[in-house]
């Protein structure tokens, strides 16, 4: 074994995160120093003899100073460990040491009453990630027969195991690289993990609320009367230190003081008496805290750095943290009636959940809810956001079957990596509707700590696309679109059926079909005195033509009839049609009581219910997002170039010798840039740099003329007005009036970069561009290439790795495509090579994080396939090399010290 080392260097940072365990609880994992060494003598202690023999392979009661040193200090590279610490004690160990190049020896030491929680799941993640990045590429292990469970850690992490027997002792050995297994078991475990967190908060068998008041109109107060108004099905303790009742409940002086367990704990008290609730509550084993109290990151600076305190308090002792500064959760299932909310209104029952941000909106929201008849299954105002986020509840709503459709009121992304994996996953389950605030601005509320976005607004745009998020623009078209998923079955597909007793109103549907591209099929106008029979006739009628994917009924009601008669053969057709229906019924908003099916769930509208709308755009306009999203749900997406069409193994080679030569990042060369883009299949087309006529001419001769002369520098290019190119020499001579003619039309001609380079067949300029966003990671872009194009920002964008789905929709949703298409009789272009070529960029950046622009400024796209005339790119030091990607770990935030 290695002798003791140490380094005076300090370990990456990103190798300390907090994380969640298999449990919903939380714990933080970082490297080991010299410093723990009484930790680890502790920790030592409390784990059982046998835990001690599976480690060590011998009786071992105790760590010697010289055992004690030798575990503690280490160098970070060939030697490395992580502990786990928990309300500040250590309650796992994990370390790898190098015993020959590139591969290391790996070993694990948990506490046996945190063992079964996926620690040491969660530490082999770790150490495999700073193996990776410490150039290791394999892992050994010893492991006595009978260890079954770390035997079946091993196994069950992804890897491909190889094990033989050798003295008694089981050899296991694995490469560590993040195959698409083991990704996938790491993306199960946190969803399983974050969506146990959550429950936790929806189904609490008892609540405190902390803070509780004798006093009307408080918060406290309020709290109480609202969990207990609800109907909460568990038990409800008040805790004030100055009553003895509250709400004619006994009130506790502490969170200790309460005989029972506490799952939950609701806090409404000063900002600056929080830290000590934390305390209390971690004492006292509560899974979670909803903070309604105020007076954090919302505050300025002094706020944010409490609340940062706050997070790092609640996450070191095992708690998830809703809030601060928020309004609370609600759950309206009638097994658990919990309003844990500011909310005085319950919202009815539903197969909605919603999160927002805003406290301030949440009433508002709750009461349109109420409104409309549209009902919840589940609410969460997250306030700051400080733990629990958007992300959280996606993973939560995913396997709640109460839940079939996803609200989000989006004023921050804190991690808009996973939020674009986690959705695109739920999706293709549940449909989700987001309203994103700052949309333009990219601004956000004072409480919400998030970096800024290097990509532009439509790179967001373009990924709630493609995650099949359906991105609305208001409160109120989110309602619109939720009350028609909630009720009605999905379309096929376009087509458009109008059946209603106004010509006028059946126009303007028409119209508003049109403008958002759905195609009017049918049209049914039954005059103003049409009578239900006949609506009945039309309904079917239009519901059976297999030319009709969906129906816009329309019912404006003669003087003095109620119109009910006709609402109940919408109903009725509403409820047994396997098509959708809208409607705009009596100018009427949400879900009539007269369009209502019963539901034997508990819902105020069931299932087949047909939705109303005031207006007729309101309604074409909402069934024209729930096409979008049945076309997404129903065309397939291939898989990104698998890594038999790749070499990453060269193009990572090229990165990291350019990275050692130049560490502070370099552009490439253009023979280095060559052999890179061909690892992953793309041919850049050769071109030599000239100085002089006379190069120029050797250049056209080496080529075997046919070539181009042209100016390549960026002021030139982004240039319409000054000619940079000359096409078609064939002779000397043709090249001396080429080079004689371009440098007296271009200013500063010895500044223009000429090169000279084999003509290419004709085609359409298209360009291919991705960057490393700090947040997003890599993110691509197409469009048609030229500085017109750029002025009116005409392009298309992606979030990797990219399917063919994707590929194909960049091509097509710029206003430009119709070019690759044959636009005024001109050749379509090859687009499977266009789309291959988008494929091949997406998965280079998306597969090497250390390049920070790749662009491919001038593809020539003709009838037969793609030239790549000029390419560009930049690597760049890259910190945490996305280490996230295939790592468990929570949003960072600073480190606090634990309180003793």
């Amino acid at each position: 074994m290695t002798g003791v080392t140490s380094s005076d260097e300090a370990p990456p940072r990103h190798w300390e995160a907090d994380v969640l365990l298999r449990d919903g609880r939380t714990a933080h994992i970082r490297p080991i120093t010299s410093a723990d060494a009484e930790l680890l003598v502790e920790f030592y202690a409390r784990v059982s003899d046998q835990s001690k023999y599976y480690r060590f392979f011998s009786p071992m009661p105790h760590l010697s100073e010289r055992d004690v040193a030798r575990f503690t200090q280490v160098d970070h590279v060939n030697r490395v460990a992580f502990v786990l610490t928990l309300s500040g004690k250590m309650i796992a160990v994990g370390r790898y040491d190098v015993v020959r190049p590139r591969e290391a020896e790996v070993a694990f030491l948990v506490e046996d009453q945190h063992q079964g929680r996926g620690i040491a799941q969660l530490l082999l993640e770790h150490l495999a990630q700073a193996g990776r990045e410490r150039g290791v590429d394999r892992f050994v292990a010893e492991v006595l027969p009978d260890n079954s469970r770390m035997i079946q850690t091993f196994r069950d992490a992804g890897y491909r195991v190889a094990s033989e027997y050798e003295d008694g002792v089981l050899m296991l050995e694995f490469p560590i690289d993040p195959t698409d297994t083991a990704i996938g078991v790491m993306i199960n475990r946190e969803h399983q993990a974050e969506s146990a967190s959550i429950h936790k908060f929806f189904n609490p068998r008892s609540v405190a609320v902390i803070g509780a008041s004798r006093r009307q109109d408080t918060i406290g107060q309020a709290l109480v009367r609202n969990l207990v108004m609800g109907d909460f099905t568990g038990r409800v303790y008040a805790v004030n230190p100055a009553a003895a009742a509250v709400s004619g409940m006994p009130a506790y002086k502490s969170v200790a003081e309460i005989p029972d367990e506490v799952d939950v704990a609701i806090v409404a008290v000063p900002a600056e008496a929080v830290q000590d609730v934390v305390l209390d509550c971690a004492a006292k084993g509560v899974h979670g805290l909803v903070v309604i109290s105020s007076g954090f990151a919302e505050t300025g600076e002094e706020g944010r750095q409490r609340q940062r305190r706050l997070v790092g308090l609640s996450r070191s002792y095992g708690l998830r943290l809703i809030g601060p500064n928020c309004l609370g959760i609600i759950n309206t299932d009638p097994q658990v009636g919990l309003n844990a909310s500011l909310s005085s209104l319950m919202p009815p029952r539903g197969r909605a959940g919603f999160f927002c941000q805003s406290g301030a909106l949440g009433s508002a929201i709750l009461e349109k809810v109420n409104n409309r008849g549209l009902g919840l299954s589940t609410f969460v105002s997250a306030g700051n956001r400080a733990d629990v986020s958007g992300n959280d509840l996606l993973q939560y709503w995913e396997e709640d079957d109460s839940t079939e459709v996803v609200l989000l009121y989006l004023e921050s992304i804190g991690n808009p990596r996973k939020f674009s994996r986690i959705a695109r996953r739920v999706s293709l389950r549940k449909p989700i509707i987001a309203v994103r605030s700052g949309r333009t601005t990219q601004g956000v509320p004072m409480g919400h700590a998030v970096r800024r976005i290097a990509a532009p607004p439509q790179a967001v745009d373009a990924m709630f696309r493609q995650a099949g998020v359906i991105q609305v623009d208001t409160l109120e078209e989110m309602f619109d679109v939720a009350q028609l998923l909630a009720h009605q079955p999905l379309p096929r597909g376009r087509r458009v059926a109008i059946v209603g007793n106004s010509d006028a109103l059946g126009l303007l549907a028409a119209d508003a079909a049109a403008a958002v591209g759905l195609v009017v099929n049918k049209s049914v106008p039954l005059g103003a005195d049409a009578t239900a029979e006949d609506f009945e006739d039309a309904l079917d009628a239009a519901i059976d033509d297999p030319e009709v994917d969906s129906v816009v009924a329309v019912y404006i009601p003669p003087l003095n009839v109620s119109g009910e008669d006709v609402a109940n053969v919408l109903a009725a057709v509403g409820e047994q049609s396997d098509k959708p229906l809208v409607s705009s019924f009596l100018g009427a908003e949400g879900v009539p009581e007269l369009l209502r099916v019963p539901d034997v769930a508990g819902s105020t509208a069931g299932r087949g219910s047909v939705p109303s709308y005031p207006a007729v755009e309101a309604a074409v306009r909402a069934l024209a997002r729930v096409v979008e999203y049945a076309v997404w749900l129903r065309t397939p997406d291939g898989p990104p170039p698998g890594p038999d069409e790749v070499d990453h193994a060269t193009a990572k080679r090229i990165v990291n010798k350019l990275l050692a030569e130049h560490p502070d990042g370099t552009e490439l060369a253009d023979d280095v840039l060559t052999e890179l883009l061909a690892a992953y299949g793309i041919e850049l087309w050769s071109a030599r740099p000239v100085a002089n006529a006379d190069e120029a001419r050797e250049a056209g001769a080496a080529f075997g003329w046919d070539v181009v002369l042209k100016a390549t520098a960026d002021h030139l290019r982004e240039r319409p007005d000054q000619a940079h190119v000359w096409r078609n020499i064939d002779t000397p001579e043709e090249m001396d009036d080429a080079w004689e003619s371009l440098n007296m039309r271009i200013t500063d001609a010895d500044k223009a970069g000429f090169v000279v380079q084999k003509n290419a067949q004709p085609g359409v300029p298209i360009a291919v561009r991705s960057i490393e966003d700090p947040l997003f990671g890599p993110v691509v872009s197409f469009g048609i290439s030229g500085p017109l194009i750029e002025l009116v920002a005409d392009k298309a964008y992606r979030i990797p790795p990219l399917g063919e789905r994707d590929a194909a929709a960049m091509v097509r949703e710029i206003k430009s495509s119709p070019m690759l298409f044959g636009y005024r009789g001109s050749e379509v272009v090859d687009v499977a090579e266009v789309e291959r070529l988008i494929r091949r960029v997406a998965q280079l950046q998306n597969d090497v994080p250390q390049i920070s622009s790749l662009e491919l400024s001038l593809v020539l796209a003709g009838a037969n396939g793609a030239t790549v005339l000029t390419a560009a790119a930049r690597v760049d030091p890259v910190a945490d090399p996305r280490s996230d990607w295939f790592v468990r770990r929570m949003p960072d935030h600073p480190g606090d010290t634990i309180p003793n």
